[in-house]
């Protein structure tokens, strides 16, 4: 008796094979796709562990390097410009110095000698002494001093003639003749031009002394102590001892 097989078991048995077939296949298709990759590197070329070793290193040395060449052009940039900094400070700090004598020498010696004394004398009279000894502070020596006071007295802005009759004009109203005179020689004015000043104001002693009396008290002392206090005032004052006398009356000299 023999065996055919009907379409439904010829069916299930080539679904049977089918399922075999893949089975196979599938190992196979991996072997060779297993076997192409180790044909590919085998036809590469072989890199050496020491050549990838010396590349991996080369590679670092250079990130590292340039890292290392960055951070040098940092360093000598600031260096630099400290150096720089450092050397224009020395050279503003040397021009300051150059600088400061001159400056210094034109801060202290201002304006002339010359206009140093016409501005005195624009405010008032000046004896040639007295002048002399104003304007040494701002001279260099005596000499020079000099020739400024011949050149203004040449000129007729220094006269110690015109300065003595300002001073008696500004002091007779309130001194007397003894303390006017003090004042003249004090200032270097001519014993002859003093003595001469001195005998007008003597002329003139006992009206300016009265005057001043009059202003500070309102009547003759009445007893000695009151005497003593007037007496002191009109003589502190450079008046004469018989110019008082003759104005507070005869009383005992204190």
């Amino acid at each position: 008796m023999s065996w055919k097989p009907t379409p439904a078991s010829a069916d299930r048995l080539r679904a049977k094979l089918d399922d075999e077939f893949e089975t196979v296949a599938k190992p196979e298709g991996l072997r060779r796709s297993s076997d192409a990759r180790r044909e590919r590197e085998a036809a590469a070329p072989a890199v050496e562990p020491d050549t990838w070793q010396r590349s991996s290193e080369q590679r670092s040395n250079a990130r590292g390097g340039s890292r290392v060449g960055a951070a040098s052009g940092r360093a000598s940039g600031l260096a630099s410009g400290r150096a720089s900094d450092r050397a224009s400070g020395r050279t503003s700090s040397a021009e300051d110095e150059a600088a400061t004598p001159d400056e210094g020498k034109s801060a202290r010696k201002g304006p002339s000698l010359k206009m140093r004394a016409v501005g005195y004398l624009s405010r008032r009279e000046h004896a040639r002494e007295e002048l002399a000894r104003k304007l040494a502070a701002y001279a260099e020596d005596a000499d020079e001093i000099e020739s400024v006071l011949d050149a203004l007295e040449k000129e007729g802005w220094l006269s110690t003639e015109r300065f003595a009759q300002s001073l008696v004009h500004r002091r007779a109203s309130r001194q007397g003749a003894a303390r006017i005179v003090q004042e003249l020689r004090q200032h270097g004015v001519d014993d002859t031009q003093v003595a001469e000043l001195r005998e007008q104001l003597r002329a003139t002693e006992y009206d300016r002394a009265l005057e001043v009396w009059k202003k500070r008290f309102d009547a003759k002392p009445e007893d000695r102590a009151v005497y003593a206090k007037q007496a002191r005032f009109l003589a502190s004052r450079g008046f004469a001892h018989d110019v008082i006398r003759r104005i507070l009356g005869e009383g005992e000299d204190d």
